[in-house]
């Protein structure tokens, strides 16, 4: 996939995730980024190589709407050096329910169900992920459908890892000041302005930076 490629999709994509709801970056600016280790904790999911030169830290929430319509776009960004991009999620619960959710998908991950749970979830968050009344239900149903153990999960959920994944995650969202998902991170560094061009455009800057020689840098 090339650079026109990419660009084209992500042109196409971007009036879906701005359809999504408002949008707020936390107060950084791309100078002043967090220190990593609020950014990359041992226990958050991860996408791609750990060892890749570019890691995307993206802070979500399972009921929201842009999330959802961001996830093909940051997909769609890691294709194009797949050996080269890592992906770090970070939960943000900011929507009634979705700590819920989380607990369903920190279950899956047990499982090895993360990604197919996570998908299934966002292509069908319109029928659980309503404002105010989510169904969560309907969220725990879709797990199942998406290969998930549910006998299991059930117990899975409720342990007192993902307590503590829910607390660390929640504890990183407050220090961070972030407001709104999705908010993303790429080398510790957030966007100079909110929108998928500017999220692709951050990371072919760091895969650049990545390829030139320590020594002359």
């Amino acid at each position: 996939m090339n650079r026109r490629t990419i660009v084209i999709g992500i042109a196409g994509l971007a009036a879906l995730a701005f359809a999504g709801g408002a949008f707020f970056l936390p107060k950084l600016s791309a100078s002043d980024g967090p220190a990593e280790d609020i950014l990359i904790r041992d226990h958050s999911p991860t996408m791609g190589p750990v060892n890749a030169p570019v890691t995307i830290v993206e802070f979500l929430d399972p009921s929201c709407e842009a999330c959802r319509a961001f996830y093909p776009i940051v997909k769609q960004i890691m294709a194009t050096a797949p050996d080269r991009i890592r992906l770090v999620i970070r939960y943000a619960p900011l929507h009634e329910g979705s700590d819920e959710v989380v607990r369903i998908l920190e279950a899956a991950r047990v499982q090895d169900k993360f990604q197919p749970v996570l998908e299934k979830l966002f292509a069908e968050q319109d029928s659980w992920a309503m404002h105010g009344a989510p169904d969560l239900n309907k969220a725990w149903a879709l797990a199942g459908e998406a290969g998930l153990d549910l006998d299991r999960a059930r117990k899975d959920a409720v342990a007192a890892a993902v307590d503590a994944v829910l607390e660390q995650d929640l504890a990183d969202v407050r220090a961070i000041e972030l407001q709104a998902t999705p908010t993303f991170f790429v080398n510790g560094k957030p966007l100079p302005s909110f929108g998928p061009q500017q999220l692709y455009e951050l990371v072919v800057a760091e895969l650049a930076v990545a390829e030139i020689p320590t020594g002359t840098r």
